[in-house]
């Protein structure tokens, strides 16, 4: 195996944790790249299941180092809160979880910030996932942040908290006194993961350059989704860093030459939490129907996904952002039970017909979705143990989705199970 990146290309949700679950069984470093514990990958190994908010789903093979890099806004209690869980499901993470220390923390006070300004905005509120992330953003660029290597000097960690504090009196001055945070209490909190934390203390970047020049095989893991990133996601309706592949660059530490082959993963169809525009949006009985199927509420919130049909201008597009080699395609045992599929392929937009979605998001919320119709496969999906036992319909389902995008489908998932997937080599 070659180096290997996995990026979602929708609006996040896509089952990137069952691939890169799959795919670190010939790895040897896992590496998780942006985002926070707003993200939320779930991988079913027979009885149990594993829902990991920072930890990279490789940690569940025995021997594999896992790294959270400096583009990750870290939560510490959720961190160790994860490391507990794993532990009591017989998974040690001792000695293979490492975090950057230049990685910038979500403080409790991150979250009471962002739980207050979503309140603010009323009816235009972004519905966020309310863990911290884009205020802990904002402080990293603000140069506001507090950095993980910064915890282990209490001089330096009272101050900042103290500064960082300061700047946001205009926002607690909202809120009642018992809701207020402190300086003593926030220390004391983080001071004591302290001992815990320190272990994890990690050079990423150089670990990382190390890794290559011992022809070590790296997977770099992304979070959320092309479609949620702050530059070319459906602004404002994005998450707080870059979520495509210039992300994995700034968020590890390393060259564009070392990243190797760039696997996409997608739905079948598309999925949605929270406000934003949703062109193939379904509003009827069916998009009830296949957020049950599909069992799509969201793993880090619990909160019902919008569903709609596959949209293809959306997955060329995140495809070229990407510079994906090839596909993973989730969840197309979903559509067993449909006779017949839509799938967008083109948007009517003041009299005109676009192949790529308009820059504005203004307009992006008045496109209207062209559709064409594919009939459904009279075999079930999920039945299916190889490429060659799918009826011609799905097979034409995927061929039809390769010659819109450009790419090839590698891995196709016909179920929620670990083995419940297929690599298709043709």
């Amino acid at each position: 195996m070659t180096n290997r990146v996995v990026l979602g290309l929708q609006w996040g949700d896509e089952g990137k944790g069952k691939i890169v679950d799959l795919l670190s069984r010939d790895a040897d470093v896992i590496a998780r790249c942006q985002g926070g514990a707003n993200a939320g990958h779930t991988v079913k190994i027979d009885s149990q299941q594993f829902i990991l908010h920072l930890i990279p789903s490789g940690i569940l093979h025995p021997g594999r180092i896992c790294l959270i890099g400096n583009g990750v806004v870290l939560d510490l209690f959720q961190l160790f809160h994860e490391v507990r869980e794993l532990l009591e499901k017989g998974i040690d993470t001792t000695g293979r979880l490492f975090v950057s220390g230049r990685a910038h923390l979500v403080m409790p006070y991150h979250k009471v910030v962002e739980a207050a300004q979503e309140s603010a905005r009323g009816k235009e509120a972004l519905d966020t996932s309310k863990r911290g992330i884009g205020p802990a953003y904002h402080d990293k660029v603000a140069r506001y942040g507090i950095q993980f290597a910064e915890i282990f000097d209490d001089n330096l960690l009272r101050e900042k908290i103290k500064i960082s504090l300061q700047e946001k009196q205009s926002v607690f001055a909202t809120l009642p006194d018992d809701q207020r945070p402190t300086l003593d209490m926030t220390f004391d909190a983080v001071r004591a993961k302290r001992d815990e934390a320190r272990p994890l203390l990690c050079d990423v970047s150089k670990y990382l350059d190390d890794a290559v020049a011992h022809n070590k095989r790296i997977l770099f893991e992304g979070a959320q989704g092309t479609l949620l990133d702050v530059d070319f996601g459906t602004y404002p309706f994005v998450t707080s860093s870059n979520t495509t592949i210039g992300g994995v660059l700034t968020g590890l530490g390393i060259g564009p030459k070392h990243l190797g082959r760039i696997t996409g993963v997608v739905k079948a169809y598309q999925t949605r939490v929270g406000n934003g525009p949703f062109p193939t949006e379904l509003h009827d009985q069916l998009g009830k129907d296949i957020r049950e199927w599909g069992h799509e509420y969201g793993a880090t919130t619990g909160r019902p996904r919008r569903t709609g049909w596959f949209d293809l201008v959306l997955l060329k597009y995140a495809v070229r952002l990407n510079g994906v080699d090839d596909i993973a395609l989730m969840k197309m045992d979903v559509m067993d039970k449909l006779k017949e599929i839509k799938v967008c392929v083109g948007y009517k937009l003041n009299g005109q017909t676009l192949d790529t979605p308009p820059q504005l998001g203004s307009e992006f919320a008045r496109v209207e979705p062209i559709y064409q119709t594919l009939p459904g496969w009279k075999k079930p999906v999920h039945e299916a143990k190889s490429y060659g036992d799918l009826c011609p319909n799905a097979k034409a389902y995927l061929k039809f989705i390769e010659d819109s995008v450009g790419a090839k489908i590698s891995i196709l998932s016909t179920g929620a199970e670990r083995d419940e997937t297929i690599v298709i080599s043709r």
